[in-house]
């Protein structure tokens, strides 16, 4: 029957009459448009739960201390059968600790732990530290943990230990960028898409992130690009074990541990790509290391690495793009872009000079088998040579608050580079824009 024709000739010959009729066509298309988004949730849902299987958990307490766990290697550059246990370590203590393995067939194995606290704590009571554990060649161990001595083994505690089969078996990628953290329901949705985009010109074959909390937007992107296997996201729960801080430093900021535990998820993501990338860039989010002379950082790295053959690490100055400085034209203001939150990074091509008596901040990409340490700005322990590359080869384009707010526009530089990439780079995000469009 043809309802919308049935109602025509009702309403024309007695309206009053097919007034319950129109009621009743009312809330079955109520009705029907219920379970319709039943549905689309429901399949939301199942489409969320495929990625669980990528989730690991990766912080766990050491029983009777307050330091934490967070992952285990196998790191034979320390010797023969060495594994470094990454923890975010209690400094006041204890200091001694047992290392638990599981040996083949479920025999536990302990020996005693070497604790090594990273150099740079910034005044918190919690600091990045490593714990190194020697196994017997005759146990074979798969997972280790640790405990204090004379504790009751407790094997829910063990993690696995990894880089077990990686070492032979080539590079999954050229290069990978680790992002620390992601916190405060992070929710600049349009930077992230456009500076991931970017990635994917530039030759980046994967994106580590370190996810605390970010908005239920940001989420479907996250899952769309994990989807496209160019995200891999670590949950980073430190919100339930410690009181992480916002800042740098424990004088000004307070909390448990540096920034919601930024040292010690860039030392992870050394050792978890260790043999799976050839190179690591270690920035945020809002940053963006830029070739200034080639095409990508595929060209510009094989350069540098036959220039520079002793050198594991590179360090990459950081350049301010005021985001509150527009340029004039309004030739990316698109109107689809308007509708995702966030910045647009195309409309900020304003860069503030250098400084003469402050050197610029930097960023690092380094060999991750020639890296053993790293804090933010600096690699703490390495096998090799670092190298400032140079200003006119590559840089980071950082767009964020201003550092020299008093400067007008006229005395910013204007730098187009990220223009160069706009005929790729537009339809890539307007496609990842009208899948996640923002809610009205």
């Amino acid at each position: 029957m043809c309802w919308f024709c049935f109602l025509v000739q009702c309403s024309l010959s007695d309206p009053s009459a097919c007034l319950p009729t129109i009621l009743f066509v009312d809330h079955l298309l109520k009705f029907t448009q219920d379970i319709c988004n039943f549905w689309f949730y429901l399949l939301q849902a199942i489409m969320d739960l495929r990625h669980l299987d990528k989730f690991k958990i990766t912080i766990s307490p050491i029983k009777g201390t307050r330091h934490l766990q967070v992952s285990a290697y196998l790191d034979e550059r320390k010797g023969k059968g060495t594994v470094r246990i990454i923890t975010m370590f209690y400094r006041p203590g204890p200091h001694e600790l047992q290392c638990i393995f599981n040996c083949n067939k479920g025999v536990p194995f302990t020996t005693p732990a070497q604790v090594e606290q990273h150099s740079d704590n910034f005044g918190f009571p919690f600091v990045t530290a490593d714990v190194f554990c020697e196994t017997s060649y005759r146990c074979k161990a798969t997972h280790v943990g640790l405990q204090t001595q004379g504790s009751v083994q407790n094997n829910d505690s063990l993690m696995p230990i990894q880089n077990l089969q990686q070492r032979n078996n080539g590079f999954e990628r050229d290069l990978t960028v680790c992002i620390s953290n992601l916190f405060g329901d992070y929710n600049n949705v349009l930077q992230f898409i456009q500076t991931m985009e970017v990635y994917k010109i530039l030759g980046i074959g994967r994106v580590v992130i370190y996810n605390t909390s970010s908005s239920h937007m940001l989420e479907k992107v996250l899952h769309y690009y994990v989807n496209e296997d160019m995200l891999e996201v670590i949950p980073w729960p430190i919100s339930h074990f410690l009181n992480p801080s916002r800042g740098w430093r424990f004088e000004e900021h307070g909390g448990d541990i540096h920034y919601f535990g930024q040292l010690t998820t860039l030392n992870d993501c050394i050792y978890r790509n260790m043999y799976k990338s050839r190179f690591l860039l270690l920035n945020d989010i809002d940053e963006i290391i830029a070739p200034y002379q080639h095409t990508n950082l595929n060209l510009m790295m094989d350069e540098l690495e036959k220039k520079q053959p002793d050198t594991c690490v590179f360090l990459v100055e950081n350049h301010t793009y005021p985001f509150n400085v527009f340029e004039d034209s309004g030739r990316f203001n698109l109107s689809l872009w308007r509708q995702v939150p966030g910045i647009n990074i195309m409309k900020h091509i304003h860069r503030e000079p250098d400084r003469k008596h402050i050197v610029n901040p930097i960023k690092i990409i380094v060999n991750p088998r020639k890296v053993e340490q790293t804090s933010v700005h600096s690699v703490l322990k390495r096998f090799g040579n670092q190298y400032r590359v140079p200003f006119d080869l590559c840089r980071i384009v950082h767009v964020r608050v201003p550092l020299q707010g008093h400067l007008s526009k006229e005395e910013l530089i204007v730098d187009t580079k990220l223009w160069e990439y706009h005929k790729e780079l537009v339809p890539r995000v307007n496609k990842v824009s009208f899948m996640h469009p923002a809610p009205p």
